[in-house]
């Protein structure tokens, strides 16, 4: 039996594997930020999904470069960079320090390994507030149009 069991163990490395990784991957305490569904009714049947994390902004040398959309980015242009929203929503970020919120379009993405909810122009970040500090709390409302 003993040798059964030895000969065989080779096998099931393979299948250790696969639920290892699938249990770090998929495992829904990895999540970095925060998320609150609220599932307020605004109309007719809409939902406002919230979200709580730290926002940064870009740095200069992004300014001209193509964004994940494709879209040439500018510092002047109300965008942000986040990696759990599709690219194209519409959000409203609020500063929760000072209350100051402002609407942004996602159109691009943040490195994998970004623990940040999102990556804000300077336009943006000037409007709310957090130039001098660089990282800021934030509350963000996916905006969902009228359908």
């Amino acid at each position: 039996m003993k040798n059964f069991f030895f000969k065989h163990i080779g096998l099931l490395k393979p299948v250790y594997c696969i639920l290892l990784t699938f249990t770090l991957f998929y495992c829904p305490n990895s999540i970095a930020q925060q998320k609150k569904s609220v599932n307020k009714k605004i109309g007719k049947s809409q939902k406002t999904d919230i979200r709580y994390g730290v926002a940064s902004f870009y740095a200069d040398k992004f300014n001209g470069r193509k964004t994940a959309s494709g879209q040439i980015f500018s510092q002047n242009k109300l965008t942000c960079a986040c990696n759990v929203l599709p690219l194209g929503t519409w959000v409203r970020v609020t500063n929760t320090t000072n209350g100051k919120s402002v609407k942004v379009l996602v159109n691009d993405r943040l490195h994998p390994r970004m623990r940040r909810l999102v990556d804000l122009s300077k336009c943006a970040a000037k409007k709310l507030g957090f130039i001098s500090s660089g990282l800021v709390k934030i509350k963000l409302e996916v905006l969902h149009p009228d359908k």
